[in-house]
């Protein structure tokens, strides 16, 4: 696999924002009470991933360090604006209603600040781009399928089909929080043994994928130890 495809396919599995990085939980939460929202909120990321990244890593070598954060804020906040518009005119009603203050929020999800910082602002066009769409689709297809799991517990349809004619009562749990916050745990389990069980084949002892979680990434002491 060579590094431009790697760069692509990265974020679909083996760093996947949510279940490997467990970022971006918020909207992954609250907007996944069915698989159109799902989809939606993930799509709308993914273009603001793909295009922050570009920006951000064609002024990186001009901007002072000191001040690259909130310059970086300013580029993503500007791609949010552009997809905010564009799902307000072209999006269907319902759904831009659905992901309501989710969408400017954006901004802060911690997977596009992120990127920035952590690839985009070292790394050429091309692959920034290319990291940007990798971790939005892997984004998009987790929030999807959990969205689609959500549904079917809560009513029998997936993407609004009925596909248990005869369940007329929704169950609570699966679109509430805590049915969330089970689903996900469910399908954090469920990676971490496909993982295990592949390094085992493979002859290896399997490890968590090294300086991918909070204690590693001192990215809020960033300005503390260059002033140190």
């Amino acid at each position: 696999m060579n590094t431009y495809t790697s760069d692509l396919v990265r974020g679909i599995w083996k760093e996947n924002p949510v279940l490997v990085l467990l970022l971006g939980t918020c909207p992954t939460l609250a907007l996944t009470t069915s698989a159109v929202n799902g989809a939606g909120m993930g799509l709308a990321t993914t273009c603001v991933l793909a295009g922050s990244n570009l920006v951000i890593s064609l002024i990186s070598g001009i901007v002072p360090r000191k001040i690259r954060i909130p310059v970086y804020i300013v580029v993503i906040a500007s791609f949010v604006t552009i997809v905010d518009l564009l799902m307000q005119a072209y999006a269907p009603p319902a759904l831009y209603s659905a992901l309501g203050i989710f969408i400017p929020l954006i901004v802060v999800n911690c997977i596009v600040l992120g990127r920035a910082e952590a690839f985009a602002s070292k790394h050429g066009p091309l692959r920034s781009i290319l990291d940007g769409i990798g971790m939005g689709l892997g984004f998009t297809l987790t929030l999807t399928m959990l969205g689609a799991l959500r549904e079917f517990l809560t009513s029998g349809s997936v993407f609004e089909v009925k596909l248990i004619t005869g369940w007329t009562t929704d169950c609570l749990l699966p679109s509430a929080a805590p049915g969330a916050f089970i689903i996900v745990g469910s399908l954090l389990a469920i990676r971490n043994a496909l993982s295990r069980r592949a390094a085992i084949k493979a002859g290896r002892l399997y490890v968590p994928p090294a300086g991918l979680d909070c204690r590693h990434c001192g990215f809020c002491t960033i300005d503390k130890k260059e002033e140190r």
